[in-house]
């Protein structure tokens, strides 16, 4: 454990040199921004609208008290949304998702050797492979959680508007109801911090690897799990540091 992370620091340090020539990283940063970030739009915007519509359904369906308002459904939804689900259940399943694709393509060219060649061409492979994915995930990724709490609130009232458990006005007041922009800040700080995990966990375990095919779909398998249990770790973490 203690060499995985010397090497990852290591690593982190080749990574974060100047580019060698900023015009490549510039139009490499712009293709990881739709490989990594517009293309996981779809998956993002669907899942947040049936989990939003989830909550939202569940916590109306659990008030039973009349001494409790139903405008605790639009507050309650809100909160779960913009504090804990779309910064880090998103984020997890940002981590299986672009994660994997990035330990996948960094470890195949690893054993196909693109790697030693760039070397020995005297580029700084790390630099130039996983700097621009980085940057790419940490500078998309609150964007694409934005979306998600704009559709995941959206899919709540859309949820109770349709099914008549509460009605617009009553869903959108409990939506404004004390309602904190540190908030905001919070989870999107949250959200950087787990798209650097994301991207160099598994930029590391993709460009560690040695062997052929079956190393490449270890190389992902360990990408995904250790990006994933850092972003728990880190979450209690940072929950600790900014809430409590």
């Amino acid at each position: 454990m203690i060499k995985n992370f010397g090497d990852y620091f290591m690593l982190m340090g080749d990574v974060f040199r100047r580019p060698d020539k900023s015009r490549v990283f510039w139009k490499q940063l712009f293709v990881e921004f739709v490989s990594l970030g517009v293309e996981s739009l779809g998956i993002i915007a669907i899942i947040s609208v049936f989990m939003g519509a989830v909550v939202a359904l569940q916590t109306a369906y659990n008030i039973d008290s009349p001494l409790i308002p139903l405008t605790m459904v639009g507050f309650t939804a809100r909160q779960s949304i913009v504090l804990e689900f779309s910064p880090t259940i998103i984020s997890l399943i940002l981590a299986g998702k672009v994660g994997s694709r990035i330990a996948s393509e960094i470890g195949t060219m690893r054993v196909t050797e693109q790697i030693d060649a760039l070397r020995i061409m005297g580029v700084n492979a790390a630099n130039y492979l996983i700097f621009p994915k980085v940057m790419a995930t940490m500078l998309i990724n609150p964007f694409l959680i934005s979306v998600s709490m704009f559709l995941g609130i959206f899919g709540g009232w859309l949820a109770c508007v349709s099914s008549g458990v509460v009605t617009s006005e009553v869903y959108i007041t409990g939506i404004r109801y004390w309602f904190e922009p540190y908030t905001i800040f919070y989870a999107l700080f949250k959200t950087v911090i787990f798209a650097f995990i994301i991207s160099s966990v598994s930029a590391y375990q993709g460009y560690s690897i040695s062997g052929g095919a079956l190393d490449v779909g270890k190389a992902s398998t360990k990408a995904v799990v250790n990006s994933s249990i850092l972003i728990i770790i880190f979450n209690l973490v940072l929950t600790q540091l900014l809430l409590v």
